[in-house]
């Protein structure tokens, strides 16, 4: 999810990035909610200036358009989830993905682990983690602020071997059908129960697991496959499946401009952190690669001088990661949004982050990166009117406005009601 758990401690000799960094990009961060707990990103359905935003255990509040924060959540599925660990998980309440005629027909999606179905049998999903459920509810037709959660319509569900590496991004293209990204299965490179022996769940197009998926929930029963998704009819490959080679895609999301790219932040093993621009099937490597460099996923701190990566597209952005060399930018990259606001400067930039530099103290990590050709140039962000600005990044939103905002906390669990969301401004 937002951060490692399991650390490296054997060391690597430090790596450019593919991002050359320049002088930093002042902006100043304005608190518009606070008193949260855990929250993951902030979405205004299509037409509206409310923002919505998911806390992890399992609510979703509505920021009004005069930035008032509404005492009662528009969604509560608190009881549908398998109870959160407080001092660290990264299951719970994960996505909201609102429909493009939200306005007329009401209907929103969500993204929520849930309790594994079923009774004490042998079948192996039981000793599994979790069920990762993408649902569709509808918003109550008495009251535009509260969702009729007793409609739910689940439409897909994942069961899923270890509580890490979730994903479930959950958003609407351009196109009108719903992208689902998918994390490995959990545990640590791409190995263990849950995982394929051979080449890892990212690389096994039989599996959902370490993919992007893309589905059309306005036909079918619960969803049809769009025709022209790029494996449809391709023997033993999931029909669901846009793209593949994906470790745990935390947090996605389509540029509101230009020519509507999808970005996706993925974050690594041990050594390298990537960012993503996802094209129709596409393969990102994992778990053959670590960003731009190949990797063995029985010593994944050593990575092999070659390896058959045909056909693989590296990231526009990598750095390095903390668990195993100074000269490093953070622990796990948190995906942001490309800047379409009032700042002209900052348009087509995107704004994203790192969870922490470090497990035993909040330093999350902002960066900016600018087109530069075929690979993005990464700049740090200075938060000039809070110089001591520190927080865990867990995730970032955007209104309709093209503001972008980050989810900021001072715990590394879903508990206290202690975290904000800060506006970015220019200074």
């Amino acid at each position: 999810m937002f951060k490692k758990t399991y650390i490296a401690v054997a060391a690597l000799a430090a790596c450019a990035s593919l991002s050359q960094p320049a002088a930093a990009v002042d902006v100043k961060l304005e608190v518009v909610a606070e008193g949260l707990t855990h929250p993951l990103t902030m979405v205004s359905p299509p037409g509206d200036d409310r923002r919505f935003i998911v806390e992890q255990l399992g609510t979703i509040r509505i920021l009004t358009a005069d930035g008032k924060l509404l005492d009662e959540p528009f969604l509560n599925i608190r009881e549908k989830m398998k109870p959160l660990l407080q001092d660290f998980d990264e299951e719970g309440l994960l996505g909201l993905a609102f429909h493009p005629d939200y306005k007329k027909n009401g209907k929103f999606y969500i993204a929520y682990t849930a309790r594994i179905p079923g009774v004490a049998t042998l079948d192996k999903h039981l000793w599994w983690a979790h069920t990762n459920t993408v649902s569709e509810f509808q918003v109550s037709k008495d009251n535009p602020n509260k969702a009729n959660r007793l409609n739910e319509r689940k439409i897909t569900e994942i069961n899923w071997p270890q509580f890490n590496h979730n994903g479930h991004w959950i958003g609407f293209g351009p196109d009108g059908y719903l992208y689902i990204s998918s994390g490995d299965g959990g545990y640590a490179n791409d190995w263990g129960i849950g995982h394929n022996p051979a080449t890892g769940n990212g690389q096994d197009m039989s599996d959902w697991h370490g993919k992007i998926l893309r589905i059309d929930v306005n036909n079918g029963d619960p969803y049809a496959v769009p025709k022209d998704n790029p494996f449809v009819g391709k023997k033993d490959v999931v029909p669901e499946i846009w793209a593949s080679g994906l470790r745990n895609p935390w947090r996605c999301s389509f540029d509101m401009g230009g020519t509507r790219e999808l970005f996706c932040a993925d974050v690594g093993q041990n050594s390298f952190e990537e960012v993503n621009i996802i094209t129709k099937g596409g393969n990102y490597g994992w778990r053959v690669k670590e960003g731009t460099h190949c990797f063995d996923f029985l010593h994944p701190n050593n990575h092999l001088p070659s390896c058959n990566d045909s056909g693989m597209i590296d990231p526009i952005i990598e750095y390095n990661n903390c668990n195993v060399t100074q000269d490093c930018k953070g622990l796990s990259i948190t995906g942001g949004y490309v800047y379409r606001g009032p700042v002209k400067d900052w348009q087509g930039k995107y704004f994203f982050g790192d969870w922490s530099r470090t497990f035993a103290k909040k330093d999350g990590r902002l960066f900016v990166a600018t087109r530069s050709g075929s690979k993005w140039a990464m700049e740090d962000v200075k938060v000039v009117n809070m110089p001591d600005f520190d927080a865990y990044v867990l995730g970032f939103g955007q209104d309709n406005q093209g503001n972008v905002y980050v989810m900021g906390s001072v715990t590394t669990g879903p508990v206290g009601a202690q975290d904000k969301i800060y506006k970015i401004v220019a200074p």
